[in-house]
Parts: structure tokens; C-alpha cells; sequence
């Protein structure tokens, strides 16, 4: 996923129900030392009640709805897995996504819950849970796919034009891959992407698959549909991103505890069951993948 996903955030509430938003003042005040050695964070949660979170604001993965209530794949998934270890409340902090990781390692809340993307330069700075989703590329197409588009070899045999969102990684995999420089159709954003495709600017949008089915909720009378999600490999690496919940380096117990939860949810299928309504498929799950494998460089 790309920053453009990133832009527009909005006030972090509590979680449960209508509650008091929480200002970007928020901090966890405990002094480091003394927690650690009264049991670190996930031990002072478990006794004060609740734990704070730092969100971006960005639907599908953390969003305010309209009448002021924090949704999306990570506040959703946060409530369930802190209640089982614990802790019975979880208070969302708004932050610009480029300040959660100096947040969280000032202490103004305890994790990232923002679906953000593990990658070598962040693993550096903070250490993350186990993905709790895989992100892969998928089109959005005419009803019926008339082209019969299944990945990126279909878009270049076809001479198709391809929707992308500027600076998004799917039009540097299109260059990359072999469509046409003059096929490949920039957008600012998703909506401006699919007002595209609707006017007929472009065949078909490029983006992850969680992103066009967040778009195509927006738009269930309009003709069009998701393919599924299809691998990209370029020079032989497979192309994705995983998505995982962040913490200070010296959390390890916290970490520990919450992919232990995060491995039953897998297991049961609950992880699933909390992601899907937010346009999340079986495609998306990551398995028995770690945070680990995306911190290689």
C-alpha cells in the first residue's frame, strides 16, 4: 500500500459506543523502569482497564463513522484480542500516520492499530505483531469481466487501459510488468480511479483487493465488479504487503501475548469472521506468515 491511503485522518474515540474523543495529548505516563518491573504495559493495562491505541483514520483498516464511532479491520480486531487478554477497554488515540511510530515510542499510547505495513525500515523502529492480513493486487472490471482479465499478463495481451492511483505501487508493478507507458491511466485517488473507469477513461483498476472492495461498497449500483486477488512477481519476489499491529521494542511480553490470540483467531476462523464485513476475503488471510518474513530486507 502506498501514503496516499494515509491522508485523511480523523478524531480517535473509545471504542465502545458514543465516548469522549481522546486529544492527541493522550499518554501512557507510567515511567518505563517501574513498569517493566511491575509487569510492563500488558500488566498495568490488565490493572487500570484499558489500553490506548493510535489510529489513522482510513476505511477499510481504522475509520470514524458519521456519527463519531471507530470502526474498520483493526479497532474491530483490537477489541476482541485485548478483551480476551485482559483488558475490557481499548481507547483509540488520532495520530497522522506518519507520527504513529514516534507516538507509540514517546508513550502517547501503548500500539499501532492502523493496519500499517510491515517493512524492513519500520521493523528497525518498533517490533510488530504477526500480520493480521496479506494485501495483494486485484482489478476492478465491467460486471462480467468482459475481457476476461485475471492479472496483469491478461491487462498486456489485451491492450487494456489501466486505472492506477498515482504513486501507488500497482502503477509501478504495471511499468514494471510490460503494459504500454500510454495504457497506463494515473488517478489521484480510489474514487477519482472509479469515476474513471465509470466514464470509460480506463478498462480497469489496479489496486489492492481490500481497497476496490472498500470502493465497490461505495458503489453497489454501479455495473462493475472485484476480480480476485492474483499474485505479482517481479524479478521472482512476489509483490504484497501484510498489514500488523506495532509496539515499542521493549513490549516483547505484549507482542507475545497478542499473537497467541492472534494465532487462536486463525485457527477458529474468527480472524476472518472480524475482517470480512470491512471487504476482507480468504484471499487476504495470512496464514501461518510472520511478521518476521516481511522485516527481511
Amino acid at each position: 500500500m502506498t501514503s496516499s491511503r494515509r491522508d485523511f485522518l480523523r478524531n480517535g474515540v473509545l471504542l465502545a459506543g458514543a465516548v469522549p474523543v481522546l486529544g492527541a495529548t493522550a499518554c501512557t505516563t507510567t515511567d518505563p523502569k517501574k513498569e517493566k518491573a511491575s509487569g510492563g504495559t500488558l500488566e498495568r493495562a490488565r490493572k487500570q482497564g484499558y489500553i490506548q491505541v493510535g489510529y489513522a483514520n482510513e476505511s477499510p483498516y481504522g475509520f470514524t463513522t458519521s456519527d463519531g464511532k471507530l470502526t474498520g479491520e483493526a479497532p474491530e480486531l483490537a477489541k476482541v484480542i485485548f478483551k480476551e487478554l485482559g483488558i475490557n477497554e481499548v481507547r483509540g488515540v488520532q495520530v497522522d500516520f506518519n507520527g504513529l511510530i514516534p507516538a507509540v515510542q514517546a508513550r502517547r499510547f501503548d500500539a499501532i492499530a492502523a493496519g500499517m505495513f510491515i517493512n524492513p525500515d519500520r521493523c528497525s523502529k518498533i517490533i510488530f505483531a504477526d500480520p493480521e492480513y496479506i494485501a495483494k493486487t486485484a482489478f476492478m472490471v465491467p460486471k462480467g469481466n468482459p475481457k476476461g482479465l485475471k492479472n496483469f499478463d491478461d491487462a498486456i495481451k489485451q491492450k487494456v487501459r489501466v486505472g492506477v492511483m498515482k504513486g501507488a505501487a500497482e502503477a509501478d508493478y504495471a511499468a514494471k510488468l510490460g503494459v504500454a507507458k500510454g495504457n497506463i491511466k494515473p488517478f489521484p485517488d480510489g474514487p477519482g480511479a472509479f469515476d474513471g473507469l465509470r466514464a470509460g477513461r480506463c478498462d480497469c483498476i489496479a489496486l489492492t483487493r481490500i481497497s476496490l472492495m472498500d470502493l465497490l461498497s461505495k458503489h453497489k449500483n454501479d455495473p462493475f465488479e472485484v476480480t480476485p486477488a492474483f499474485d505479482v512477481i517481479i524479478n521472482g519476489k512476489e509483490q504484497s504487503g501484510a498489514g500488523g499491529f506495532g509496539f515499542r521494542k521493549a513490549d516483547t511480553d505484549l507482542v507475545q501475548a497478542f499473537n497467541g490470540k492472534l494465532a487462536e483467531l486463525k485457527k477458529s476462523g474468527r480472524l476472518l469472521q472480524i475482517l470480512q464485513p470491512f471487504g476482507f476475503s480468504q484471499a487476504e488471510m495470512p496464514g501461518d506468515r510472520t511478521a518476521a518474513e516481511f522485516c527481511k530486507a
